[in-house]
């Protein structure tokens, strides 16, 4: 019996895949992250919950009740029609 190895080479093996975007819609805004933002949203929302609740009135269902959630530092997306490959990459 014979012991075969079998080696297979993959075309360009050395190029590392890049992640890339379907859609060019891109964030308006250079901040990282809302996480301030949400925390004090959520705060807002339970502290004006449990008052209405402890004056027997209903509670907002939703954040939106209570703050505006495009008070953010990250304030929404658009689509980018000339963006180029360098920008489609993640």
């Amino acid at each position: 019996m014979s012991n075969l190895i079998f080696i297979i080479f993959a075309p360009n093996s050395k190029v590392m895949s890049r992640s890339v975007r379907k859609t060019k819609i891109f964030g308006i805004t250079t901040a990282e992250t809302e996480k301030q933002d949400k925390r004090r949203w959520n705060r807002t929302f339970r502290k004006v919950s449990k008052r209405l609740i402890c004056l027997e009135k209903e509670a907002p269902v939703k954040i939106q009740g209570v703050t505006d959630v495009w008070d953010g530092a990250k304030d929404g997306r658009r689509y980018y029609h000339s963006a180029t490959k360098k920008d489609m990459r993640k």
